[in-house]
């Protein structure tokens, strides 16, 4: 305690401090306001804005802290060129943390995706943070911590009196504990994760005792059905424990407070709170900026909450479907990584092939798809001769493979779109966002009917007796947890309630929306085996998806999914864009028109699909559109 501190707390009380928390989360590599898929500028995305905002933040409030959420280090061609291409060579920072020190941030934690290139990537690039990080639930396997579980920053804060008063303030921070899952090929024997409320609540006291404020840095989306244990999205729970004064939270790629959340018990949209206390999550990739603003009141010898108001600030606005900047970048920001923006814009534009015909994912949750099609193909192409000679060889081989840009989680800008004619890096990376690695399972034909049971459940329960056009896809739902499987066929009923509920829990035993699914031609036997080509995440058990947890992996392989596409259209030279007719939506006989919103610019793809019609601009860049199935 300073000095006027003390003399201060002997009187009448001392004066109000009013503490500004600005966060970001969920930048995944998003440095520039650029889109390096369509090779152009981005108004809606990019730390270069945020630091923007963050400076009119400062400006507007005498004490502020800047704290980052995590997810932070890959998602862009960007964050892959660096890491998979330049390799941080001795002596390089990586160009998000050049640009975070640059920008003075206090603290920050670590996401999922942060493991995504492995641990020695991560421990070399973390190791140029000029700021600490923070995790209280992920450990070495010798129990050792990865990074600090908490750290408590010291700062003489301006009271409302004009004098300066010491404040402890802790940070605490938390992932999604499935990372051991998601990234076992990268973490297994490495790394240990435990449940986020678990973790808090041991680490919890002797944070407190060192602190007078506590701030809980918590990659980790916010859900209020009755906690599990081990819950990806713990926000929610881990505000029901004493001691936390504000939560800063993120991973879903949404907005609180906001419209994003309905207004549900102990939860506020409106205030922004989780349990009455004071919370925020800003958007992802540079959308938003996250602000809390505390006003903070001294009792009982520590400084306390008294009251708060979150909001997140937006860099962009829609008009007419269009984005228009909010904000203009730094030049400072951008000057930090020029190097690397022009060496990915470079690499990402290197042609590899051609296509004879667009390619576009507008309508890859409806319809079977060309630009999940071409991506199945490839895998396919690369895991057979790699399957050549070994005890698999014979077996039916599938692949499974998802439509990553969709649009659900990213806006209508967040699809694929590729151009008849020349394919170039940049296009690759559109059709395959991530960087998983190749791997195959070697499962039973009753596993590749709940494998397609749980990716079904991406579609609403259609009731055929309701009259009105009912919505068709949950938008809840994830557009990578769609598998499409190559090699056999089947119609999905919609009408009937999905076997599996999000988390990938039986939640009706007896339903049955796969129906017909077939091999080579004949109903496929439930004991028949056979290899399914896919990625990592999802080898290993991301998604919850029934029989998968990485025991029945046969390969692994060195290179990505996305080398595999690569690789591939090289191969091809010219690729024709087509489906074999994997899948359809049926209405189990009945004639049924459904609804469902994707980008406007969905309304060029309709040729060729009379079913489908456009019922509607929604003036943001989505359209409504309606389908008849049967």
């Amino acid at each position: 305690m300073t000095l006027t501190g003390a003399i201060a707390a002997r009187g009448t009380g001392l004066p109000t401090i009013r503490l500004r928390l600005l966060e970001t989360s969920d930048l995944h590599g998003c440095i520039y306001d650029y889109d390096y898929f369509h090779d152009k500028p981005d108004a809606t995305v990019g730390l270069a804005k945020i630091a923007t905002l963050v400076d009119a933040a400062r400006r507007e409030a005498a004490n502020t802290l800047l704290l980052d959420n995590g997810d932070l280090i890959q998602g862009n061609p960007l964050a892959d060129y660096v890491a998979l291409r330049e390799g941080l060579p001795p002596g390089a920072i990586h160009p998000m943390f050049r640009a975070m020190n640059l920008m003075g941030y206090d603290a920050a934690t670590l996401g999922n995706h942060e493991f995504n290139y492995g641990l020695e990537f991560l421990e070399r690039a973390l190791a140029d943070a000029a700021f600490p990080y923070v995790s209280a639930n992920v450990t070495r396997a010798d129990g050792s911590p990865l990074v600090p579980p908490w750290t408590v920053l010291e700062r003489d804060l301006l009271a409302d009196d004009g004098t300066r008063q010491r404040v402890r303030i802790g940070i605490i921070g938390f992932l999604p504990p499935q990372i051991v899952v998601w990234d076992k090929s990268r973490l297994a024997g490495r790394v240990t994760t435990a449940d986020i409320v678990e973790a808090a609540t041991r680490q919890l006291p002797a944070l407190r005792a060192r602190s007078d404020i506590i701030v809980a840095l918590c990659h980790s989306g916010i859900a209020t059905a009755p906690r599990q244990g081990g819950d990806e999205n713990a926000a929610f729970y881990l505000a029901s424990l004493p001691g936390i004064d504000a939560i800063l939270t993120g991973h879903s790629h949404r907005i609180f407070p906001g419209s994003d959340y309905a207004r549900r018990a102990g939860l506020d949209p409106v205030r922004g709170t989780l349990n009455g206390v004071p919370a925020v999550m800003p958007g992802f990739w540079g959308s938003h900026l996250g602000i809390v603003d505390l006003t903070l009141e001294r009792r009982a010898e520590r400084w306390t909450v008294a009251a708060s108001r979150s909001t997140t600030q937006p860099i962009y606005r829609r008009d007419g479907g269009k984005p228009v900047a909010l904000a203009e970048a730094k030049p400072a920001i951008i000057d930090s990584a020029a190097a690397e923006h022009r060496a990915t814009v470079a690499y990402m534009g290197q042609p590899i092939g051609r296509t004879t015909a667009p390619l576009t994912s507008y309508l890859a949750l409806v319809i079977d798809d060309p630009s999940v099609e071409v991506v199945n193909l490839a895998q396919l192409w690369y895991a057979k001769p790699l399957l050549a000679g070994t005890p698999h060889e014979g077996l039916p081989l599938l692949s499974a493979a998802a439509p990553f840009r969709a649009g659900t989680f990213g806006g209508p800008d967040a699809y694929t779109v590729i151009a008849a004619g020349p394919i170039a890096l940049k296009n690759v990376a559109d059709l395959y966002l991530y960087p998983n690695t190749v791997q195959a399972v070697r499962v039973s034909g009753a596993v590749v009917q709940e494998w397609l049971e749980r990716a079904a459940g991406i579609f609403l329960e259609i009731d055929p007796a309701e009259r009105h056009v009912q919505d068709l896809v949950n938008p809840r739902v994830p557009a990578y947890n769609f598998d499409v499987i190559k090699g056999v066929t089947y119609r999905i009923d919609v009408t009937q309630p999905g076997r599996y509920d999000s988390a990938g829990r039986v939640v009706e035993p007896d339903a049955r929306r796969i129906k017909d699914l077939r091999w080579n031609g004949k109903p496929i036997d439930p004991a028949q085996e056979f290899i399914v080509v896919t990625n990592n995440f999802r080898a290993a058990g991301g998604g919850r998806f029934p029989g998968l947890d990485g025991s029945s992996v046969i390969l692994d392989a060195p290179d990505t999914n996305r080398d595999a596409v690569s690789r591939y259209i090289e191969a091809q030279g010219s690729i024709d864009p087509s489906v074999a007719g994997t899948w359809r939506l049926t209405g189990n006989g009945k004639a049924l028109t459904v609804g469902f919103e994707t980008a406007l610019a969905a309304a060029a793809d309709l040729a060729g699909h009379p079913e489908i019609r456009m019922a509607g601009d929604l003036g943001n860049g989505f359209a409504r559109f309606e389908m008849t199935i049967a």
